[in-house]
C-alpha cells in the first residue's frame, strides 16, 4: 500500500533523505547482483572495500579535505571522541583547552577531566546563559595548550558559532582547533585546513546512528599515550583504513549514499548551504513575528540546524505537541533539560517540512493563543 512519510524534526537519530532510503531498500536484499545484502558482506570483500573507498572519496570531495588529513570511520558516537581526543592529543603532555557553550561542550570537558587529563576552560558563555558564543577576544588559552576544543553547534541549546576561533598561546604557537561538528557538519562549506581534528556523530547530517567520522591532521597522529586501547589510537585506525576491527559496515554504506545524494541530487555543499539558510531564516522569522513564540538566542549565534522555541503559555505545550503529531509534524519536543520545543532542520529535512511547521504554528497561535 501507499506509505505516508511524516515530517521528522528529531534532533537525532534524525531524518534521512527519502532518495537514500529508497535506494537502500532497492539494494537491501541483493547488492548489484551479488546475491547478498551489504550488511551481510565481509568488510574485507572487494565489494565492501569499494563502497568504503567511494564513501571516503565523496566525503573528501564534498568538504575539500586536504591530503594531509586522515578520514576515520569509527564507532562509539561523538561521546567516545570525548575520551579518544585527550588520549590521542595529550599523550605527550600539555592541556586540553575548552570553550564552553552548552551541554555537549560540557560533556567533552567532563570526560577529559574524568580521565585525569589537565584541562583549562579558555572561555565560557555560561554567564549569559549560553545565549551568545564568547567573543574571540575573550578566549584565553593556557600556556601549555595542546589543543582548543569547541562545539560548533550546540544541538540542545540551539547556539552556533558564527566564526572560527583561531587562537595563539602566549609563546606565539598556534593552537590546533578541535571541533565537535556533530550537528552541523555538511550543512555548508567549511575550510578543513582551519582544524586539527573535526569529529561528528553520524545520526544528524551523515547517516544512521552507529557511525562517527573523525578528520585528523597528520601531524596530530602518533601522539597517543602508549597504554590506550588499540581501537582508540588514531594512528592505528588510520594505518588500518579504519578497519582495526569490523567497522559499522551498513552505516558506512548508508553514509556513502547520503554523500552521493549531497553531490548528485543537491549539487554540493554551497547549494545545501543556501537551502539551509532559507529554511532557518523562514522559521526564525515566523517565531520573531509572533507574540506567542520566542527564541532567546542572540541573532548572530542562532543555530541553523536546531531551532528551540517556547510558547508564551507553557500550559499549552502538551496540546501543541499532540496536535503537531496528529498533523504529521514529529519530534518537536525540546530536550528534557530545557523544555519547550525544538525543530531540527538538518539537510534531509525538506523546505516543505518547514513550510508545514510554520503554517501549523500560525494556526495553533490563532486557535489556542
Amino acid at each position: 500500500g501507499l506509505m505516508t512519510r511524516h515530517y521528522n524534526f528529531c534532533a537525532g537519530p534524525a531524518a534521512l533523505p527519502v532518495a537514500v532510503l529508497e535506494r537502500a531498500r532497492e539494494e537491501l536484499l541483493d547488492y548489484h547482483g551479488r546475491g547478498l545484502s551489504v550488511m551481510e558482506m565481509s568488510h574485507r570483500s572487494d565489494e565492501f572495500v569499494a563502497i568504503a573507498e567511494r564513501a571516503e572519496a565523496d566525503f573528501r570531495e564534498l568538504l575539500s579535505v586536504p591530503d594531509n588529513y586522515k578520514v576515520l570511520f569509527l564507532q562509539g558516537g561523538a561521546s567516545m571522541q570525548f575520551a579518544m581526543l585527550p588520549m590521542n592529543l595529550l599523550g605527550q603532555g600539555g592541556s586540553g583547552n575548552f570553550i564552553q557553550t552548552g551541554i555537549w561542550g560540557k560533556k567533552a570537558l567532563s570526560e577529559a577531566k574524568r580521565l585525569g587529563f589537565a584541562c583549562h576552560v579558555a572561555a565560557s558563555s555560561e554567564a549569559n546563559g549560553h545565549m551568545a558564543v564568547p567573543a574571540l577576544d575573550n578566549i584565553s588559552v593556557s600556556d601549555d595548550a595542546a589543543y582548543l576544543h569547541y562545539t560548533s553547534n550546540e544541538t540542545i541549546g540551539g547556539l552556533e558559532f558564527d566564526y572560527t576561533p583561531h587562537v595563539q598561546r602566549a609563546d606565539g604557537a598556534s593552537v590546533p582547533l578541535v571541533c565537535d561538528m556533530s550537528s552541523n557538519i555538511l550543512s555548508g562549506p567549511i575550510d578543513v585546513s582551519d582544524f586539527g581534528v573535526i569529529y561528528a556523530g553520524a545520526q544528524k547530517n551523515i547517516g544512521p546512528a552507529g557511525l562517527t567520522l573523525a578528520v585528523v591532521r597528520d601531524d596530530l597522529l602518533g601522539k597517543a599515550q602508549a597504554n590506550i586501547p588499540s581501537l582508540f589510537d588514531y594512528q592505528m585506525l588510520a594505518d588500518a583504513g579504519s578497519m582495526v576491527n569490523t567497522p559499522p559496515t551498513y552505516a558506512w554504506y548508508l553514509a556513502g549514499l547520503v554523500f552521493q545524494w549531497l553531490k548528485d541530487d543537491i549539487g554540493g555543499l554551497a547549494a545545501m548551504d543556501a537551502i539551509n539558510q532559507r529554511k532557518a531564516d523562514k522559521l526564525y522569522a515566523a517565531i520573531d513575528d509572533s507574540d506567542f513564540y520566542s527564541n532567546p538566542i542572540a541573532k548572530h549565534n542562532r543555530s541553523r540546524m536546531n531551532v528551540p522555541f517556547v510558547l508564551a503559555d507553557a500550559a499549552l505545550d502538551k496540546a501543541f505537541l499532540q496536535q503537531a503529531d496528529a498533523a504529521g509534524l514529529l519530534n518537536l519536543k525540546g530536550h528534557r533539560s530545557v523544555g519547550g520545543m525544538r525543530a531540527s532542520l538538518y539537510n534531509a529535512v525538506p523546505e516543505s517540512a518547514v513550510d508545514a511547521l510554520i503554517a501549523f504554528m500560525a494556526d495553533f497561535e490563532q486557535t489556542r493563543g
